[in-house]
């Protein structure tokens, strides 16, 4: 079993380059199901989610050739099977992307109910209801989702919540629909406009990505022949961009869209930080204790939840008392708990946590709840007093690429080791 052993604390300065986005990669490894023919991505993010999709697609009968860590070529012109192996799609969340993609192509689809973290109900509803009106029967049953059709067509789709892995899977199944498909109350993150430029770039007709109404007219064909290049991930940048603001660090940020970023950079101006934004990377720094805050996640361009447990780090060590909502999954301050362990001083609720703010927190033995809180705790780790020993790396393994060698190359003690079972 690996586990992560910090030293701290430790101001964290230099340059960090960030990696293709995870939640982009992951919709567009199964995108590329649709395409009849061969395609090029680069900047994909060496980590363990993308490794075992593309595994998957091999399973499926695609051909998949690598160029680097991450650079691929994917040949899909020759699916045999529309059955993805139910224990690796049960493995993370989103592998129900399949479903969308193999029923846009072949109508037929069979997938393991998902996994991931455990973050709480993550209903699909949304999907079916998409996959549906369209024309397709879908059955859940036995631990799998089923779905067929015969053809489908076009049709309009209101999303009762926003979901962005409906979106994406709205998107999937209409590209090869015939005639017109519109969903409303779509979300918007940037991952779902990356998804609508790769199937566009491969002769598909998608307008509207990015807003809450997407318009998909339904094409024969996609073409293929094409590279297409992963948007640099928002949630590393963040992750990185309140590193520096718990450690009273200075950190560069390379390959990013500060753009993306406007909700994080916004907070942590308010708790006292400094952002400077240099077109395609961006500045953080701090020289003294965070302000305190209140913060609400919501769907983008609100913020994040996915970096709500990073802020919270930030917001342990803060001059006074903070509030945060979590408006989207029920179970995300499971990482409180860890934190608590370290010193903190954390009562959470139902999806809201205050945060008493303190000086410092200690190193302690904590685990990763789920891949964002993993992130959260080297960042602990990093700022606070001794020794932290995390485990339950896997989960951060799903998400970041070549984690603890960006952190040590910002001057972070840490490093992995493996220990017996």
């Amino acid at each position: 079993m690996d586990k992560l052993v910090i030293n701290g604390p430790t101001k964290l300065k230099g340059e960090v380059t960030i990696s293709g986005a995870k939640n982009a990669a992951v919709a567009i490894l199964p995108a590329a199901l649709l395409i009849d023919g061969v395609c090029k991505i680069e900047n994909l993010p060496n980590i363990s989610d993308v490794r075992t999709y593309c595994e998957i697609l091999e399973k499926l009968g695609a051909k998949i050739k690598w160029f680097s860590d991450n650079e691929i070529e994917i040949d899909a012109r020759n699916i045999d099977c529309t059955q993805a192996p139910l224990d690796m799609t049960s493995k993370f969340r989103a592998s129900y992307y399949l479903l969308g993609s193999l029923l846009g192509r072949c109508g037929t689809a069979e997938v393991g109910i998902p996994g991931g973290c455990n973050l709480g109900a993550r209903p699909i509803d949304q999907h079916i209801k998409a996959f549906e009106s369209l024309g397709a029967k879908v059955d859940v049953s036995q631990g799998k989702i089923s779905a067929k059709v015969k053809k489908l067509i076009g049709n309009s789709i209101y999303m009762d919540v926003v979901s962005v892995g409906a979106t994406i899977n709205a998107i999937l199944v209409s590209v090869l629909a015939e005639g017109t498909t519109t969903i409303d109350n779509a979300a918007k993150e940037p991952h779902i406009v990356d998804v609508a430029n790769f199937l566009n770039t491969m002769g598909a007709d998608i307008r509207g990505a990015g807003t809450d109404v997407i318009k998909i007219n339904g094409v024969k064909k996609l073409h293929g022949d094409c590279t297409y290049s992963v948007v640099p991930d928002q949630i590393e940048a963040g992750t990185f961009m309140l590193a520096a603001v718990a450690s009273k660090g200075d950190i560069l940020i390379k390959n990013c869209i500060p753009e993306h970023l406007d909700c994080i950079t916004a907070k942590i101006i308010e708790i006292g930080g400094n952002v400077e934004d240099l077109g395609d990377s961006i500045r953080v720094s701090m020289n003294k204790r965070p302000n305190k805050a209140t913060i609400k996640t919501l769907p983008y361009p609100g913020y994040p939840t996915d970096l709500q447990p990073q802020m919270g780090v930030v917001l342990s060590i803060a001059d006074g008392t903070s509030i945060i909502n979590e408006s989207i999954w029920d179970s995300r301050f499971q990482y409180t708990c860890e934190l608590n362990k370290m010193g903190a001083k954390i009562t959470d609720q139902g999806k809201t946590a205050v945060f008493e703010g303190v000086k410092n927190l200690t190193g302690a033995p904590v685990y990763a709840t789920d891949l964002r809180a993993g992130a959260a705790l080297i960042i602990a780790g990093n700022i606070a007093d001794g020794e932290t020993q995390l485990y339950n790396l896997q989960h951060i393994d799903r998400g970041y690429e070549n984690i603890e060698e960006k952190f040590r190359s910002l001057g972070a003690k840490i490093q992995r080791i493996c220990e017996p079972d």
